[in-house]
């Protein structure tokens, strides 16, 4: 039997997030995270066996994909950590696949080989998956992208409403600069007497 977690979650400056999965002696399994948005695009991530014995160990990573197989019956722990970032947080996506999608047609009590049809519909499953990835990462890359732009678009806003005020404090300047020159400067002329 399969089965696999897709969380998008909110990871605050310097705090941590564990997650944690009952796996089987001998399951394949496969942890793939993406950070969406915050700061430099980067986490740590760390995966710990029911030991605690560190299987992997990744720092400040945008992306990044792993696959194993569990040593041993009991619950893995893998922790997101955005402890390094003192103000940025973060938004982490991940998917952690538990084993591998049974068989469309198992092959138990069977003596002849797939059929043209069922080979085509194991052709079809297999390609709907690959879509669905795809799409998955295309959605992650759209929200990446708006979220840049917004970004980008409150700096512009900022720089424009900076640049607007500095415009206004040296036209004010210059007013005064000129009226200086123009006005009519009172002299005084003392006589000394002889």
């Amino acid at each position: 039997a399969s089965r696999a977690s897709e969380i998008t979650f909110e990871l605050p400056d310097n705090a941590k997030q564990c997650f944690y999965e009952e796996i089987a002696q001998g399951t394949k399994c496969t942890l793939e995270f993406q950070v969406i948005t915050g700061g430099h695009y980067d986490v740590d991530c760390r995966l710990e066996d029911p030991d605690g014995l560190v299987l992997y160990k990744e720092m400040k990573k945008q992306y990044d994909s792993f696959t194993f197989t569990a040593s041993r019956n009991g619950t893995y722990k893998f922790c997101f950590s955005n402890e390094f970032s003192t103000f940025t947080h973060k938004t982490v996506y991940f998917d952690f696949q538990v084993g591998e999608d049974p068989p469309l047609f198992p092959s138990e009590n069977r003596v002849t080989a797939l059929t043209q049809m069922e080979s085509a519909c194991v052709s079809i499953h297999e390609a709907l998956k690959s879509v669905i990835d795809y799409q998955t990462h295309f959605r992650l890359r759209e929200a990446q992208g708006r979220s840049r732009a917004e970004d980008l678009n409150t700096r512009v806003a900022y720089w424009s409403i900076g640049e607007a005020i500095i415009l206004l404090v040296v036209s004010i300047g210059q007013v005064f600069l000129l009226k200086s020159f123009f006005s009519d400067k009172r002299t005084t002329t003392t006589r000394v007497g002889s």
